[in-house]
């Protein structure tokens, strides 16, 4: 090796030990450093781009990983990091381009690669091309338990419930600490008497779990089996031990949330709503926003059955470009939460409508309209009011109790880290209410309310009433949503694939006992729960 070669081989090093300790601040001198002296070592500029990825600056991450491409244009493993970075940016449409350029020459991929590959198929909703590569992944490899848990997320999505549950008891006997795997097996359909996995989930659950993590999991799945077969007491005895346990390793301060929501309001008042501010003049989008678990994806798989509606999941697409306009602007790192909102008032909004719409593409833009259910997309409406004018807004409310305890039921991922503690659900809660009547005041006759009790106790009035409010004409298949083909990503990807059923209305009254404490918290702040 040659001393240059050498001494930037040493440079990169350092940058990948700094990122490995955290030491951010020290990576970027680092790699800055790296590219200037040579400009010309590839390697150098994937270091680069990882850099920058981690400091939230997807466009320097993009260059990175396209100069290093330039030098070595068949790297593998960079080409799927620069889906990762279009990704980030908002460019789904050359996203889905790659993709299917590596897809067609993946036959010699490693497993490392076939596995990023799959991910990266999933997270651009290429479903049926995600699930061909892990079946690739289990010829190549089939005691590895984790592919049989990505393939059974995969069925899942798609409807293919019992496939999904073979796949996940392949997964478990491959990988008995795969608690994931028990925790959607649990989740994929209702549990009966007959048919359950409680007592191996208690067996589990009574061995030990040395992570958190994994108890949680086991917990969430045993609560959800025993209140499927009827023993509520035990479950939400069971489901409080998982809460608990998964509030006391989350990092959160409830106070920032709610703040935050105060800054939009403060905002985002009268004067600013009732300016003239051009927008984006398409009419494609459709919003349904709401908190999660109040029948938003039902009300999606309706719209989504008609035939001039593509049902597009939950998009993150709105929120990723406000943040990406938000921070060119600001010219700042790192500032404070408040600040951003401020800054939000002031965008081009034309733009970000624009921005919006095209990061949707390719999978939208085949139908006159498409549906958004990203439920925090409520924290926006303004926004979206401004630089999508003509975007239908349906907000779906449920009864302030079931929506508590169904959200406090549920195992999210990452987001809403409110939602283990009953106390902080009841202040979420509440402020978003309090956000949903601002917008209703400021935003007069824009937001259409949907109560979730209203749709399934009259499913064919309601969906009329909300068709028409998009300007669709009535269309019977929108009452068959259970035999709509489409994949769903969401928390109910498997209820959607059931007709309307009534038996979710007023289920927390069999922990009223239990609830007890939520029902004051909220009577506290000013809710109606009787």
């Amino acid at each position: 090796m040659s001393t240059t070669r050498q001494t930037s081989q040493q440079l990169m090093d350092r940058v990948w030990h700094s990122l490995q300790q955290k030491n951010v601040r020290q990576a970027i001198d680092q790699s800055n450093l790296l590219v200037q002296k040579f400009p010309d070592f590839a390697p150098g500029w994937h270091a680069a781009s990882n850099v920058a990825q981690v400091i939230r600056q997807p466009g320097s991450a993009l260059i990175a990983i396209d100069r290093a491409l330039k030098l070595e244009p068949n790297n593998i493993d960079w080409q799927l990091h620069r889906v990762s970075c279009l990704l980030v940016c908002g460019d789904n449409e050359n996203a889905a381009s790659l993709l299917n350029t590596l897809i067609a020459a993946c036959a010699n991929f490693s497993s490392a690669q076939l596995t990023r590959l799959a991910f990266l198929c999933s997270r651009i909703e290429l479903h049926d091309e995600a699930a061909q590569i892990y079946l690739k992944l289990i010829d190549l490899e089939p005691k590895t338990g984790g592919h049989w848990y990505n393939l059974a997320s995969i069925q899942r999505f798609q409807g293919q419930i019992e496939q999904a549950e073979k796949s996940l008891d392949k997964a478990i006997q491959l990988n008995a600490r795969d608690y994931e795997a028990y925790q959607l097996r649990s989740d994929l359909r209702k549990q009966s008497p007959a048919s359950n996995h409680i007592g191996q989930l208690q067996t589990v659950l009574k061995a030990g779990i040395d992570k958190p993590a994994g108890e949680v999991q086991v917990c969430y799945a045993l609560a959800k089996e025993l209140e499927d077969t009827g023993n509520t007491e035990q479950s939400f005895a069971t489901l409080s031990r998982g809460a608990t346990l998964r509030r006391k390793h989350i990092n959160y301060r409830i106070d920032d949330d709610l703040q935050t929501i105060d800054a939009i309001m403060e905002t985002f008042g009268p004067a600013l709503m009732a300016r003239s501010h051009k927008g984006h003049s398409t009419r494609e989008p459709i919003f349904v926003i709401g908190l999660p678990r109040t029948g938003t994806t039902l009300v999606e798989r309706i719209l989504g059955s008609h035939p001039e509606v593509f049902a597009a999941g939950e998009l993150n697409n709105f929120a990723m470009q406000l943040m990406l306009q938000t921070r060119q602007d600001s010219g700042k790192q790192n500032p404070s939460r408040r600040q951003l909102v401020k800054q939000t008032s002031n965008l081009d909004f034309e733009l970000l409508g624009k921005a919006y719409l095209d990061s949707s593409r390719p999978r939208t833009g085949h139908t006159s309209h498409f549906v958004d259910k990203m439920p925090l997309n409520f924290l926006y409406a303004g926004l979206i009011r401004l630089s999508l004018p003509n975007a239908k807004i349906i907000h779906v409310t449920r009864h302030p109790m079931d929506t508590c305890y169904a959200i406090y039921k549920r195992l999210f991922q990452d987001a809403y880290p409110w939602s283990y503690e009953l106390k902080e659900i009841a202040l979420y809660y509440a402020a978003y209410n309090k956000l949903m009547t601002h917008w209703n005041k400021v935003m007069p006759g824009v937001i259409y309310a949907l109560a979730y009790e209203d749709l399934v106790s009259d499913v064919e009035g309601q969906s009329r009433r909300l068709l028409d409010h998009c300007g669709l004409a009535w269309d019977p298949r929108c009452l068959r949503f259970h035999e709509n083909a489409s994949v769903t990503t969401s928390a109910s990807a498997s209820q959607v694939r059931q007709p309307v059923y009534q038996s979710s209305i007023n289920r927390w009254k069999s922990y009223e006992l239990q609830l007890s404490p939520l029902r004051e918290h909220l009577r506290e702040l000013g809710i109606a729960v009787d």
